[in-house]
């Protein structure tokens, strides 16, 4: 009895893609089919690059035989007669030159018109007929009478043996790709010597004959191991050929897919943009209004109930807009078109001006926020907005996840290559390993964030990573569960000020190579310095002082 998958299979409905089982019998009933039409266990593709191989190695050496035939033309001259050989070397040059002629027709056809079976057997015949012409030299001479001498007799006997081998080792090289055409041109040649040798009748030639015979297998086998080495490197540049083919479809893919990613990236970025300009001009009127309403500029509304609701459109309309400020922000980043207006200043100021606006709301759930900053930081370059909305972010989701009676500590230094950090620490519940990745993408919320009532965007993070990668700093996050979260962003080296030491003590300036102390009146004045960005600072002069 068929099991079930038997019978799912037969129950594929058309147009839908064929289980393995059955895509594989069909692909062995197809490579069935071709083995029968075309007489071979190999694929007709292989036996055509086969075929192609020997005509390319006969067009490769056209006068090979052609001369080698000449010289054996010449050398029979001693035991048989002018037309016998001359006849005979006609014979095989017209053999050779038809064998050429077909070589070319095939590598000129183009492979759809190419019929493998009947090519192989093309050649085989003209091979076969080639190997005629090839053992007529071995009867040339047979019944001329000086052939009965012995000197001649010896001499043309060892000189045909070794036409012979030479014969058959150069058919080889050149016709191993075809075994079927190797053998037609060679069988001929060597019944032929073997025949002429056993029919002496001298157990000499019998031995000559045997040893014929057996080079002749010997010569088999070997272009059976050359036929099976081309077979191997068909095969090989064949499955290199399908996985170039292959890589070159996968990366065609993924090059689309990349594009078809951006594309809707730069859909996604657009649209917020579009929206979030759409929304901020009604947004604006809303909270206006309920401003107005709440303080009651135009006269008293007359009701506490229509106050708090009026506190509370313009509660949620602050809320909105910061929203829409952050996606706006992202959106500028991901384009990149987001400016930066770099200028000097001093982290510990703006991390002190984003912790007055954190204070109210970290009094109210009872937070303890600790300072640990560094003595005697110098200047940053950097723009001080963007520094600013990295330091409220991260405060404020410190503040957000942090519960009742926990402790913020923020901490500003030096790094070890020169740079500066801010470092926020919480005590909060922390972060699942595996929820990382999530929450530095943008929109990605752990699962803290859908428990809290606090829950945000999920925007706050990944708009503080682009904008520190930004300014060529590096961020990082380090989190666990029951134990807090530590983020830690830091500025490159690069964007530290130092400023430049005086070149010589002041009041003892060199003239003309001495040392000369100047009246207090008449000195030089100190010079002070001025940053500029990354890190290089340039002396300038006192207002007033030419």
């Amino acid at each position: 009895m068929r099991d079930n998958a038997d019978i799912a299979e037969t129950m594929v409905p058309p147009g839908r893609p064929r289980p393995a089982r059955a895509k594989k019998a069909e692909d062995g009933l197809k490579a069935y089919r071709d083995r029968l039409t075309h007489g071979t266990t190999n694929k007709p593709e292989f036996e055509y690059e086969l075929l192609v191989m020997f005509a390319r190695n006969e067009i490769s050496a056209p006068f090979a035989m052609p001369a080698l035939c000449f010289i054996f033309y010449i050398t029979s001259m001693f035991w048989a007669s002018f037309v016998e050989a001359t006849l005979w070397i006609a014979i095989v040059s017209m053999a050779k030159v038809y064998m050429l002629d077909q070589c070319r027709k095939l590598l000129a056809a183009p492979r759809a018109d190419v019929n493998v079976g009947e090519w192989r057997g093309h050649f085989t015949r003209i091979e076969f007929l080639n190997g005629l012409a090839l053992a007529a030299f071995a009867l040339i001479g047979i019944y001329n009478g000086n052939v009965g001498h012995p000197s001649a007799t010896f001499s043309s006997h060892v000189f045909i043996f070794a036409t012979l081998m030479v014969v058959l080792a150069i058919r080889m090289t050149f016709a191993s790709t075809l075994t079927s055409v190797f053998l037609a041109g060679s069988v001929p040649m060597t019944l032929a010597v073997a025949g002429r040798l056993f029919s002496l009748g001298d157990p000499f030639y019998f031995a000559l004959a045997s040893m014929a015979v057996g080079i002749h297998v010997f010569f088999v086998y070997l272009a059976r191991g050359l036929h099976s080495t081309a077979l191997s490197m068909v095969e090989y540049r064949a499955v290199k050929d399908g996985l170039i083919s292959e890589l070159e479809e996968a990366t065609a893919i993924s090059d689309e897919s990349r594009r078809r990613a951006e594309a809707a990236n730069k859909a996604k970025s657009r649209f917020l943009a579009t929206m979030s300009h759409e929304l901020r001009t009604p947004l604006n009127a809303i909270m206006g209004f309920s401003e107005v309403m709440e303080k009651e500029l135009l006269g008293p509304i007359g009701s506490d109930t229509y106050r708090e609701y009026s506190r509370n459109i313009y509660s949620s309309g602050n809320h909105l807009l910061h929203i829409i400020n952050e996606i706006l922000d992202l959106s500028r980043i991901e384009a990149g078109r987001y400016d930066l207006h770099e200028e000097t200043f001093h982290l510990v100021d703006i991390i002190e001006d984003c912790e007055r606006l954190i204070k109210i709301r970290a009094d109210a759930k009872g937070l303890q926020i600790v300072e640990e900053f560094a003595d005697d930081l110098p200047q940053v370059w950097a723009d001080p907005r963007a520094m600013r909305q990295i330091c409220l972010n991260l405060l404020s989701n410190a503040l957000k996840f942090t519960p009742k009676g926990g402790r913020i500590t923020i901490v500003v230094g030096h790094t070890e290559n020169g740079g500066q950090y801010v470092c926020v620490r919480d005590t909060g519940p922390g972060i699942p390993k595996e929820e990382i990745p999530r929450v530095l993408q943008a929109f990605g919320q752990g699962s803290l964030a859908h428990e809290s009532a606090e829950g945000g965007t999920g925007l706050g993070l990944p708009i503080v990573q682009n904008l520190i990668q930004l300014h060529g700093g590096t961020f990082d996050l380090q989190s666990e569960l029951r134990k807090g979260t530590e983020v830690i962003v830091s500025l490159p080296r690069q964007r530290v000020l130092h400023p430049m030491q005086p070149l010589q003590p002041l009041g003892q300036e060199s003239h003309r190579g001495a040392s000369v102390a100047l009246p207090r009146s008449t000195r030089q004045p100190r010079l002070k310095t001025t940053a500029s960005p990354y890190g290089r600072s340039e002396p300038y002069r006192s207002a007033g002082v030419r």
